[in-house]
């Protein structure tokens, strides 16, 4: 299945969520035509513009949605983003499935942009992760790129992520790279390490990258030194935006941050009425 046909999934099953809309089949006729707008009530940067009008469209393709404003764009408080035209009941049956994505693909674009600024100086780079709503990977991480940061790996599929259990269950570090890569020898391999000594090991390994798992800043600036380059780093668990440029000091190559996706905090935008006919 390709994104796109993903995301209309996504889609349908949240109209479907929603069931008939009674209330609005109450009160409109089936003709009543509406002119509405969405304006931001806090400023930050919008994401899922262009999923809110796939939302429309899909309740309804007679819908007009016009938006003011780009996926990625900085917005203000009070700004208008996308002014709409329809028939009420289906206006009224789409918006909220179109404001609760639009909202938290914001609310993940504008947070990810805060830690993106936070590594303007530094070689390190912002990667998310797998924690994300189930179902919808896709979005989260779109938001998560629309707000200047990169995509870790999609699923488990396009890389090997090899983690202490994993690392436990084999054996050892070397047995469990051996055992990925004579099953998937195209696949590229990330191993989590738990101390220095695991990183002068995978050095003769040859992965494609080493996770530092909660490492001490002495001990990033440490593996950074041993690695001297030849193996790309990414640091990773306990950070927060407090701590995000002291991590990207120690010379690491990515940092991934869980919170970008699984600690949300949406974006505030609402749909206002101008006019009924």
């Amino acid at each position: 299945m390709d994104s796109e046909d993903l995301i209309y999934q996504i889609i349908d099953l949240a109209l479907l969520e929603d069931g008939r809309d009674k209330t609005s089949e109450a009160i409109f006729e089936k003709d009543k035509s509406l002119d509405a707008f969405m304006v931001a009530k806090e400023k930050g940067i919008i994401a899922g513009i262009d999923i809110a009008q796939k939302v429309f469209k899909r309740q309804d393709c007679s819908v007009s949605f016009q938006a003011n404003v780009a996926d990625g764009s900085r917005i203000s408080r009070g700004e208008k983003i996308a002014t709409i035209h329809g028939l009420a009941r289906s206006i009224f049956k789409a918006e909220r499935v179109a404001l609760n994505f639009l909202q938290r693909m914001s609310g993940i674009a504008t947070i990810t942009a805060e830690y993106v600024k936070r590594l303007q100086g530094t070689k390190a780079k912002l990667l998310d992760t797998r924690k994300t709503v189930p179902g919808h990977r896709i979005l989260d991480k779109l938001a998560v790129r629309l707000g200047g940061g990169m995509n870790h790996r999609m699923g488990l599929y396009d890389m090997a992520l090899i983690k202490d259990n994993h690392i436990d269950a084999a054996g050892s570090i070397e047995k469990a790279v051996k055992k990925v890569r004579e099953r998937f020898p195209k696949l590229p391999i990330e191993v989590e390490a738990r101390s220095v000594s695991d990183v002068e090991e995978l050095l003769g390994l040859g992965v494609d990258r080493i996770m530092l798992d909660n490492f001490s800043l002495e001990d990033m600036k440490e593996a950074v030194r041993i690695t001297d380059g030849r193996i790309p780093l990414e640091a990773s668990g306990g950070i927060t935006l407090d701590n995000i440029r002291e991590v990207a000091l120690t010379g690491v190559d990515y940092i991934s941050v869980g919170a970008l996706t699984h600690s949300v905090k949406a974006l505030d935008i609402t749909l206002l009425v101008e006019g009924i006919s």
